[in-house]
């Protein structure tokens, strides 16, 4: 009996070890596809502006529809629209717009130049430098000796605008926007934007100037997602 037991047993053992090793080739699911990286690239691509200067999997660059930069552009400006408090003509520099809009609250910290803290020139110098790729002099006295003058309603985006407690006595300068809106580190507040229309600012405007050199730019920034998602969400329904 025990002799014909366990040559049972061991074709039994076989067939269920035949049986195990089989199952997992039939029932193992195909492989999924893994499109997803290559859809991040090409999304970032959209995303961060201009065509798509890279290749995805051997496949040649692809040119972005004109109706995709046109659509970017008009959630870009709607956004700065929002957040500067300016209304827009959607033809204004990208680039001023963008880093003005970087800069605010930033606070405010006599003699510095830096995010983490500026005063007035500072700030300007900052922008100027980073926009139009030009280097003014420090304080606001000395930028307004080197401006071109323009009157105050001939003003321009990135036309500085100067205040003074007296006839000449220049205290304070900003980076005009539009509608009489501009930029500027306040020391009561940081980098803000108010209006020339407030009582202290239009009882304290001294004159506008205009940097040589800094209306020839026409640099489009790209426009990151995390700006286009802010500017979606501010979007009107």
């Amino acid at each position: 009996m025990k002799n014909i037991l366990l040559p049972c047993l061991a074709a039994a053992a076989l067939t269920l070890s035949f049986c195990f090793e089989q199952a997992p080739a039939a029932s193992a699911p195909a492989s999924a596809p893994a499109p997803a990286a290559a859809e991040a690239s090409l999304l970032s691509g959209l995303l961060t502006g201009g065509p798509v200067a890279r290749t995805l999997h051997g496949l040649p660059a692809v040119a972005e529809p004109a109706a995709t930069t046109a659509s970017r552009d008009s959630l870009a400006y709607g956004y700065y629209t929002q957040t500067l408090g300016v209304k827009l003509a959607h033809t204004e520099n990208k680039t001023l717009l963008q880093t003005v809009t970087d800069w605010l609250g930033t606070p405010y910290s006599y003699g510095a130049n830096s995010r983490r803290g500026t005063d007035c020139s500072g700030f300007v110098t900052r922008v100027f430098k980073s926009v139009y790729g030009i280097t003014l002099k420090r304080s606001s006295r000395s930028m307004f000796s080197t401006v071109q003058r323009v009157a105050k309603t001939d003003m321009q985006a990135g036309d500085l605008v100067f205040f003074s407690h007296g006839r000449g006595n220049i205290y304070h300068v900003g980076i005009y926007l539009k509608d009489g809106k501009f930029a500027h580190a306040a020391c009561n507040g940081g980098v803000m934007i108010s209006s020339l229309h407030q009582a202290y600012y239009s009882r304290n405007f001294y004159a506008a100037g205009r940097v040589a050199g800094a209306q020839a730019s026409t640099e489009v920034p790209a426009i990151d997602a995390e700006t286009l998602a802010a500017a979606a969400s501010a979007r009107p329904e």
